[in-house]
């Protein structure tokens, strides 16, 4: 597997990716709710993935298996915000998530933010817990989902400055 930066041509399978994550691996957030799925898919489509790829401030990235299918798709905002970190359901737990979000952070050390700050899903709350992420305040509920976590992480200076301090 390897992580590179997200093009246009990635749209079609990109998008799928989202969608099938969302639908199979977020059960527990959606309950299967065809109104709050339908929300949540609104806009996993191709037209806007090439958005997001094509967004020259913000970065969004790849996972991409040996045989070149798509595995996940993750996406930083210029201002610190993930806003995106999903995995193909045929790829959970063999370490796509835990690589885009390793590439994030490194992307987001390479434009000097100190900071990186995200609103999680009860399905994934667990994961950024055991990568350093921290709750911000009480779970929040909207109508979409039963629980959002607002986390963040302080990025490493050290790391930023290459020492192992």
């Amino acid at each position: 597997m390897k992580i590179r930066k997200a093009t246009p041509g990635d749209a079609g399978p990109a998008s799928l990716v989202l969608r099938r994550s969302i639908s199979e691996l977020c059960v527990r957030d959606h309950e299967n709710d065809p109104l709050i799925l339908q929300s949540w898919l609104a806009n996993k489509t191709p037209e806007k993935f090439r958005e997001w790829a094509e967004a020259a401030d913000d970065f969004c990235c790849v996972a991409v298996g040996d045989q070149g299918a798509i595995l996940g798709v993750a996406y930083l905002a210029r201002s610190g915000e993930i806003r995106l970190n999903y995995v193909s359901p045929d790829a959970r737990f063999q370490g796509v998530s835990g690589a885009l979000i390793a590439a994030i952070e490194a992307e987001a050390m390479r434009w000097g933010l100190t900071r990186l700050f995200l609103k999680s899903t009860a399905t994934a709350h667990r994961f950024y817990l055991e990568r350093g992420y921290r709750d911000e305040g009480s779970p929040e509920t909207d109508r979409l989902r039963d629980s959002i976590y607002p986390m963040a992480k302080p990025l490493d200076y050290r790391a930023r400055l290459g020492n192992k301090a």
